[in-house]
């Protein structure tokens, strides 16, 4: 009932996962991410545990293939499910059990793999992994929404869409960004806008998170504040308008 696209940036050592589906709230069960280690799409009939350990495992020096070997071995559901994932090296590996529907299969490149069930055909795996390794010189979270739309022109979900999402990785085990469309009519468009509006204001705080190197982060509003008034700048100049719906901040 999904396809989804799990990745790692070799530039940067992100890892994301973009999916989409005809499914409500897909981005809450489909991704599991360790920062800078690894990422898992678990999807069909979908067992959430083999997102949660596999990351686990893997986050910890196994290899993909080995984690899910095991793990498909213990699942009595195996025929009915399946899960892509993509290891610290950057050596994927996937299942498609044979009791998904129709069409069912996935694709492995280097540092990606796609994978999808209940789709309108072979075409859009093919296309999505095209698109993705096409675009190798656009930012890593335009790259991931670039080959997903590409799959959705090429047929995407058979059934139609209703959720999509897309979760990016740095270092931490906290995403980067984390945005999802649960249940619209244009989901894959939805996170364009939403992409659009993190780069505003969101992204560049971001910036100044915590993280394990450095506990405090910055404190320093100034280089936010700068950053954010310079994107403001930029959008003007452009003549681009906000896409975000918030209500207008108080003179």
């Amino acid at each position: 009932m999904t396809y989804s696209i799990v990745a790692r940036d070799p530039e940067t050592g992100q890892y994301g996962v973009a999916v989409a589906s005809r499914f409500f709230a897909v981005g809450a069960v489909v991704p599991h991410i360790r920062g800078g280690k690894c990422a898992v799409a678990t999807q069909a009939f979908v067992n959430p545990l083999l997102g949660l350990e596999g990351a686990a495992r893997m986050a910890q020096g196994e290899t993909a293939q080995v984690v899910l070997e095991d793990m498909i071995a213990r699942d009595d559901g195996r025929l009915q499910r399946q899960i892509h994932m993509i290891d610290s090296a950057g050596s994927s590996a996937a299942h498609t059990g044979a009791d998904c529907i129709d069409w069912a299969g996935h694709l492995i490149g280097e540092g990606v793999s796609v994978a999808g069930n209940m789709l309108a055909g072979a075409q859009v795996i093919a296309e999505t992994l095209k698109a993705y390794q096409a675009h190798v010189n656009a930012p890593f979270a335009k790259r991931l929404l670039t080959a997903m739309e590409v799959g959705a022109a090429a047929g995407g979900d058979k059934r139609g869409t209703q959720s999509a999402a897309l979760c990016i990785h740095r270092t931490e085990d906290y995403p980067w960004i984390d945005i999802r469309a649960d249940d619209h009519p244009d989901p894959l468009a939805e996170l364009r806008r939403l992409y659009d509006v993190a780069q505003e204001r969101y992204l560049h705080m971001a910036e100044t998170l915590p993280t394990n190197a450095d506990f405090s982060g910055t404190t320093d509003r100034s280089g936010i504040d700068a950053a954010i008034a310079a994107e403001e700048a930029r959008r003007k100049v452009e003549g681009r308008q906000s896409r975000s719906y918030a209500t207008p901040l108080p003179d």
